[in-house]
């Protein structure tokens, strides 16, 4: 006769093979469980875009900045900026452009070399209407003409300033020791009682500032033709001071190349 005997039961009795056998096979059913589903996860995973990539897409990509480049100066309409003075030097007059940040006009005219340091150096630029906010200074104003005009000079030293007398009012004047290809003792100017601006430097030979009278004849001797602007071209007309400057012959002043040729001598009959 056979018993109802609860440890007989296969499986059912922990501490028999039987009973071993069988939760092993449960272990080993829930450690295939966990490695579905992590292999379930690495696929899925391996589905989604990466970050790396799209990191390195981003770098790759060209940069784009989001304020414009400054647009380049426009050329402007012609007009007739020239000096009236002898000189064996000519007169190098540029073409006249638009500042495209402020909308101003400059026309800029120059005589000899700044490294011929025998030789007399002119800059001087004219500057044309409405500037927003205040004027600079003359030393800066000098500063930044010497850093981007011409051979790309820097203010060295500054000497004494002063004002002088000329066919525009006073003139603001201070002598500068301007370095570059050579290094010369130059005196700038800005004229402030225009509706215009004149500035500029005059570098005298042998190291030396100039006169005031000189740089005065100087300045005397602008002139300007610009149908398009009545106002200024009367006041480049205005009556030269009287300093016993040397005028220059209308033949002269009118020559194609704009340079001044040696002064015709007077002579008696």
């Amino acid at each position: 006769m056979q018993t109802d005997d609860p440890s007989t039961a296969a499986g059912r009795v922990p501490g028999t093979p039987e009973g071993w056998r069988k939760l092993s096979l449960i272990d080993l059913g829930l450690r295939l469980v966990v490695a579905s589903a992590m292999i379930a996860g690495l696929c899925l995973y391996a589905r989604t875009p990466s970050l790396v990539p799209v990191v390195a897409e981003r770098i790759e990509s060209p940069f784009m900045p989001s304020i414009p480049a400054p647009k380049a100066a426009a050329a402007a309409a012609p007009a007739r900026f020239g000096l009236a003075e002898p000189g064996l030097d000519p007169v190098r007059v540029a073409a006249a452009r638009i500042d495209p940040a402020t909308g101003l006009r400059e026309d800029a005219l120059a005589r000899g070399a700044f490294e011929a340091l025998d030789a007399p150096a002119l800059r001087v630029t004219l500057t044309r209407g409405d500037a927003p906010g205040v004027a600079p200074g003359l030393f800066i104003l000098l500063a930044r003409r010497a850093a981007t005009d011409g051979p790309f000079l820097a203010v060295i030293r500054t000497g004494p300033a002063g004002r002088i007398a000329t066919k525009f009012g006073a003139v603001e004047i201070l002598d500068v020791t301007l370095g570059g290809p050579a290094k010369r003792t130059c005196t700038g100017f800005v004229s402030r009682e225009t509706a215009f601006r004149l500035d500029g430097w005059l570098c005298a030979p042998l190291g030396h500032p100039p006169e005031a009278r000189t740089l005065g004849c100087m300045i005397d001797a602008l002139s300007l033709d610009d149908p398009a602007d009545p106002g200024a071209t009367a006041a480049f007309l205005a009556p030269r001071s009287d300093r016993g400057c040397i005028v220059a012959t209308v033949a002269d002043a009118s020559h194609p190349t704009g340079s001044i040729g040696r002064r015709r001598p007077h002579t008696k009959k």
